[in-house]
């Protein structure tokens, strides 16, 4: 269960902020601004008053619950697409895997570039989408830690914005490398580790209701790289697109007051616009994605 109270997220950008000022990216100005926030969060009635107890829910129901809203506009997919199919442009058209395919947002556009697309994920719901969205794909309930695909079968896998899902990344970069040919190419795109850090977690309304974000596990940039280099492959390209402007936060419609957080029908609030000069500090330039382009050995 995860505990989420808004004053913990909110003294958390402060001090994430005030470390930058530290270390002398902001004046006193700015320094004196936050600790004159950081007094008003805690001295909030409406804030105590607001936590709340979180589930933490497994992908397969996770992505049951959220397969039927994926598709809607979300700033990871603006992110994360461009880089993707650049990468995949100028690569050879041949058997591509989508490894947890969700929807087919990516097998979509690998079978206009006319690779064979192969699907495979963990969600039935996910996979029903993306057999309407993607008819002559070929689409497999399975898991990334044991993928139905033979060995030496494909010449590229991508995986987009699952591998934050698995607790260790070594046996899934060891099925990645299993299923490429010699020579083959792995494209990753994740989130940032430090955006997981930041609670940037997937949140899903169970059928009652109630709260929960996907089990999501933080993975250091050096994580991705020992669990690739150990089975094989070898860095090709590595991008970190940082947190667009657009997703800079407003401030509150009432500067010497918060508003009010919840009530729970609400819920995941936007908090960040509670105190948009700290979330703008830490967010300027920070990277919001980690995008991999791996190849395997040749023989």
């Amino acid at each position: 269960m995860i505990y989420e109270d808004p004053r913990a997220y909110l003294l958390g950008l402060e001090g994430m902020a005030l470390l930058r000022a530290f270390t002398g990216e902001f004046g006193r100005d700015f320094v004196e601004a936050r600790i004159a926030e950081i007094r008003r969060v805690l001295a909030d009635e409406g804030l105590a008053d607001a936590a709340v107890e979180v589930e933490r829910v497994g992908t397969v129901t996770g992505y049951r619950l959220w397969s039927a809203t994926y598709d809607r506009p979300n700033s990871a997919f603006d992110l994360d697409e461009p880089v993707v199919q650049a990468i995949v442009d100028a690569l050879p058209v041949g058997v591509a895997l989508d490894a947890a395919c969700g929807t087919g947002r990516y097998a979509e556009f690998l079978a206009r570039r006319g690779h064979r697309v192969i699907g495979v994920d963990g969600s039935p719901d996910m996979l029903a989408r993306a057999r309407t969205r993607v008819p002559p794909g070929e689409f497999l309930l399975g898991d990334l830690h044991r993928l139905p695909v033979a060995d030496a079968g494909v010449d590229l896998v991508v995986c987009g914005l699952a591998l934050t899902h698995v607790p260790a990344l070594e046996p899934v970069l060891a099925e990645f490398a299993r299923v490429l040919r010699p020579g083959g190419h792995l494209v990753i795109a994740d989130m940032h580790p430090d955006r997981v850090a930041q609670g940037a977690i997937p949140p899903v309304r169970g059928a009652d209701g109630r709260p929960g974000r996907l089990r999501s596990y933080r993975h250091p940039i050096g994580d991705y790289l020992r669990a690739a280099l150990a089975v094989g492959l070898r860095v090709r390209r590595c991008e970190e697109p940082p947190v667009p402007a657009r997703d800079q936060p407003v401030p509150a419609a009432r500067p010497g007051a918060f508003e009010p957080v919840g009530p729970w029908d609400l819920w995941p609030w936007s908090l960040a616009g509670l105190v948009p000069e700290a979330a703008r500090a830490v967010n300027a330039g920070a990277p919001a994605l980690v995008i991999w382009h791996f190849q395997a050995g040749e023989p």
